[in-house]
């Protein structure tokens, strides 16, 4: 793909980890309809479990998390009391309701959670909801945090999964944007995880990092590959200051511009298939036997903020500061502030600050943009099986769009809507064409690559 065209395309557009997305999230939506959104559940439901912890020791400058640098374990001791009665408070208004078969702790980093507490807050989700066998139970590391107890303490709680932060092996890199951590450090947790029966290990990878080169890229992902993970999710870096001030600590002359964006993403991408990875949607790679490689070649994936996923539970109950909630009736999301959020739980059992729920036309262009995103195609005969007739308005704008559409990134034959293989990682563009909220206000958004 040449300069110009590459240019033409990285154009700022969602990510679309929910639809609508969090920006059109709103403050009408509150603790009174979460409430009442959890009531209607059905028995039976598929749950997820996502626990936010807002805490790490150091402020990677990178980092687009609701989170905030301690230096003590006390905020986090003072925290945990609120998170717990959260949980029993979901768990009241469920009432037996919902079936868990996910859980997830991410952050900030909830590495940094002493054992005990960790065991216990497992522990305490065991006994308030009905969880489904040994659920795919997964934690966000940050190898700075990991010790042996700790190690010792995910797999007591029944951690099977762990995702740990690499972002890049480069010194110079890694100086820019405040992460240092060694390759054989990174190592040692891999090999950790697995020794205390882990089932599978996935590492982050960044590219468009400050002093981020094609060979300093490659020089990550050659480390990378002599983990052998399970999964490696090469992910672009979102420069977006204006939300996160600490960015401002990036030198922005250091940034790659988009060609450069391009070109490594494409590298990493070819270095990793080449070695056995699968390539899963628009950012992740999997082995072959691993459970996100076949969910893509089945057509299942799903996608949520944790990005891609084989989670297909109809609800996923957020907890913890900033938290977000997904439940068939709207999004909600808890307050960003710590000390807001603890107040309000103590005070109310609940902190949900806005949400938005879901209409009939909303759930339609979800399913379009998931399906664009997962698996780059849409099948028309499917969509209005599935949505009759409201399905009409939508084909309407597929054809409108890729007979006007100047990007090429698209064709449709009349059943099939088919991103370009060679040009699937612009997808969130033609994503894009179906977002109805995305014209209704100026919205800063990253880059498409």
């Amino acid at each position: 793909m040449d300069d110009l065209l590459i240019r033409h395309l990285s154009r700022p557009v969602p990510r679309y980890t929910s639809y609508p997305t969090a920006p059109h999230f709103h403050p009408g939506i509150d603790s009174a309809t979460y409430s009442q959104w959890l009531r209607e559940l059905p028995s039976e439901t598929p749950l997820s479990l996502y626990l936010h912890i807002p805490f790490c020791d150091r402020l990677c400058w990178f980092c687009g998390c609701h989170t905030k640098q301690v230096l003590r374990y006390e905020p986090i001791a003072a925290y945990l009391p609120q998170l717990t009665a959260e949980i029993r408070k979901v768990a009241e208004l469920l009432d037996g309701r919902g079936r868990v078969t996910a859980i997830h702790f991410g952050g900030g980093s909830p590495s940094m959670l002493r054992p005990a507490d960790f065991v216990e807050l497992a522990a305490v989700l065991r006994s308030s909801f009905g969880i489904v066998g040994e659920p795919e139970f997964s934690i966000e590391i940050d190898p700075n945090d990991m010790s042996a107890d700790r190690l010792t303490g995910f797999a007591t709680a029944g951690v099977n999964r762990a995702s740990i932060g690499v972002q890049d092996f480069d010194p110079k890199v890694q100086a820019s944007i405040n992460r240092i951590q060694t390759p054989a450090q990174t190592r040692a947790v891999v090999d950790g995880m697995r020794a205390v029966g882990v089932a599978s290990v996935n590492l982050d990878v960044l590219y468009g990092l400050p002093f981020q080169t094609l060979d300093s890229v490659r020089g990550t992902i050659e480390e990378v590959l002599s983990m052998r993970p399970d999964r490696v999710a090469l992910f672009g870096y979102a420069h977006v200051p204006w939300m996160k001030t600490h960015q401002r600590m990036i030198d922005e002359a250091a940034l790659p511009d988009v060609v450069a964006r391009y070109r490594q993403a494409q590298a990493a991408a070819a270095q990793l298939t080449a070695a056995g990875y699968v390539a899963v949607g628009m950012d992740h790679f999997a082995l072959p036997a691993d459970s996100l490689a076949v969910a893509a070649r089945a057509g299942t994936l799903r996608r949520n903020f944790q990005g891609y996923t084989t989670d297909d539970a109809v609800a996923l109950v957020g907890l913890g500061a900033s938290a977000i909630g997904v439940l068939p009736q709207g999004y909600v999301q808890n307050v960003t502030a710590t000390g807001e959020y603890m107040r309000l739980i103590s005070t109310a059992g609940l902190a949900v600050a806005r949400g938005v729920a879901l209409t009939a036309d909303d759930l339609l262009r979800r399913h379009v943009i998931e399906q664009l995103m997962c698996i780059f195609e849409l099948d028309v005969r499917d969509l209005r099986l599935r949505f009759g007739e409201a399905a009409d308005g939508l084909v309407d704008e597929i054809e409108q769009y890729c007979a006007t559409s100047t990007d090429q990134l698209a064709s449709f034959d009349g059943t099939r809507l088919t991103i370009d293989p060679a040009r699937r990682a612009f997808v969130r563009l033609v994503a894009a064409a179906f977002d109805s909220y995305l014209v209704q206000g100026e919205r800063r958004h990253s880059l498409a690559i």
